[in-house]
């Protein structure tokens, strides 16, 4: 068997209640996510379970995007989201790797590909 460590989140930001300055769904802190170097992240809700799982080469551009395109998975659900954690993974394969597994061991809520467990 293969043993997988997740790593430990480099940046986790949460939802502010009513923020004051300009935000995207409440989340006000996106400056804290890098812009040039690729990972993981994960959308988690309320209860602390697990929404989404994505990877990109550009962190904060992906996630952002999430939050403001038409074709996201997460269209429908973007107020449930209320925490983001990101990883820094620079490996490609390495983040396909995490996000795999991640997605199948937590059972992400709203992923449809690379669903194992169904």
């Amino acid at each position: 068997m293969i043993n997988i460590t997740i790593p430990t989140p480099d940046v986790t930001i949460t939802k502010q209640v009513n923020p004051e300055l300009s935000h995207i769904y409440g989340f006000t802190d996106f400056h804290l996510i890098t812009r040039e170097q690729g990972g993981i992240f994960m959308f988690y809700n309320d209860k602390d379970e697990l929404l989404f799982v994505g990877k990109a080469r550009k962190l904060r551009p992906r996630i952002k995007k999430h939050f403001e395109d038409s074709v996201s998975v997460m269209k429908q659900h973007r107020d449930e989201v209320t925490k983001i954690e990101v990883c820094i993974v620079e490996d490609p394969v390495d983040r396909e790797i995490y996000e795999t597994y991640i997605i199948n061991e937590f059972k992400a809520k709203y992923n449809v590909d690379k669903v194992f467990y169904k």
